[in-house]
């Protein structure tokens, strides 16, 4: 049956602190008490992944400090993650809600959007159905968000937790989202807020008043996707298979003249890593196999690539390989093209931070790390990393 062809119906689905629900699970003695999950409880260096609301109401917060999370809350009881235990239980979840209707779109161990439009019964009488039954069969909770499309759906599941159901409607904008300060809407994060302030946008309702003209100016073809959105506008499917939408993710670039010019072709390789690293980002994706393509003069082309044991998406880990994999297969010919391509590509969500504890952290540091350079590169330009280079 047709999708588009009648009004729909959205539930977007948020399991409450999922990790420390599935541990109250196992666990029942943990009920209503303040839980985290985190590294090595006795090192005070470990970081925070999640937490309870008992925990939140506390001050705890994700990637926080251990020693800071227990100043806030004594009483904190920290857990090891057990991921294998995560996943068990959102297979499950996942197979019953897929008993509701075949339109079940994963975004992450945890989240999911569902169109039943056409399951012929009352949302919020399905909803309240769907939230019992998850509670019951699997002693997890979760919040329902109901919309005519996946952005509506969202913005709402986030409007009351734990626990929660909650309509959007579009007539409802004006009063239920529009009054938000304009970095509550999901798809804005801090920097993109930071750009709306500075023309004076700092509600939804704002956004959804403003010229679209100045917008895409201001963010690129974003800017009119926002506004879109902020007026309820979201025509993207509820679609089962995004999540094996993309297997790789690229960019190439033809130069204007051969060159064996060194300085020129890490110039390139660099600018051919930060490209992909957007388009990663753009599809909140990651990717484990790296792979260089050297076309020659001579119209000869040669493909290597490098499996990793990780997930990467960071400009500087595809740089890194990139240029490893130039410096052993490069035959010192000069180059008309370059590319570089991210193979093994999945959601970043729902690779579910399927990590130990060790490559968690790693994975925060490393960011923080990428985003320092990233200011100094910005403030003091390249060369500044210059002597690092290979």
């Amino acid at each position: 049956m047709n999708q588009s062809a009648k009004r729909r119906i959205i539930f977007h689905i948020d399991m409450n602190c999922f990790y420390a629900s599935v541990e109250r699970v196992f666990d029942p003695k943990l009920k209503n008490k303040p839980i985290a999950i985190a590294g090595n409880p006795q090192e005070r260096k470990g970081i925070i992944i999640t937490s309870s609301y008992e925990a939140r109401s506390k001050g705890v917060k994700t990637t926080m400090p251990i020693w800071e999370a227990r100043k806030r809350c004594p009483e904190l009881i920290i857990l090891r993650p057990n991921f294998d235990r995560y996943r068990a239980s959102s297979e499950q979840l996942f197979s019953l809600l897929h008993d509701v209707t075949p339109y079940v779109q994963p975004v992450s161990i945890d989240e999911a959007y569902m169109d039943i439009t056409d399951i012929g019964k009352d949302p919020l009488l399905t909803a309240r159905q769907l939230q019992r039954y998850l509670l019951n069969k699997l002693g997890l909770p979760c919040s329902i968000g109901i919309g005519p499309n996946k952005f509506l759906a969202k913005m709402a599941s986030d409007m009351k937790k734990p626990l929660g159901i909650t309509v959007l409607r579009i007539r409802e904008l004006p009063q239920k989202m529009w009054p938000f300060p304009i970095e509550k809407m999901y798809g804005i994060g801090n920097k993109t807020a930071s750009k709306l302030k500075q023309i004076n946008i700092n509600t939804i309702g704002e956004l959804a008043k403003a010229d679209v003209y100045q917008l895409t100016q201001l963010l690129g073809v974003n800017g009119e996707r926002l506004k879109n959105r902020a007026n309820g506008i979201d025509p993207r499917p509820v679609d089962p298979e995004a999540i094996h939408a993309f297997k790789s993710i690229g960019s190439s670039y033809t130069l204007p003249y051969d060159t064996t010019d060194q300085i020129e072709i890490d110039k390139l390789l660099n600018e051919l890593a930060t490209k992909v690293e957007k388009r990663l980002v753009k599809k909140e994706a990651v990717g484990r196999t790296v792979q260089l393509m050297i076309r020659y003069s001579d119209r000869k082309t040669i493909t290597r690539s490098k499996k990793l044991s990780e997930f990467i998406h960071t400009q500087s880990d595809i740089l890194y390989i990139a240029r490893e994999l130039f410096t052993q297969h490069w035959n010192l010919e000069p180059i008309r093209l370059l590319g570089i391509t991210i193979q093994d590509v999945a959601n970043k969500n729902t690779t579910a931070q399927q990590l130990d504890l060790f490559s968690f952290e790693k994975e925060i540091e490393r960011d923080k790390l990428h985003t320092a350079i990233n200011k100094l590169t910005k403030k003091y330009g390249d060369d500044l990393f210059m002597p690092f280079k290979k």
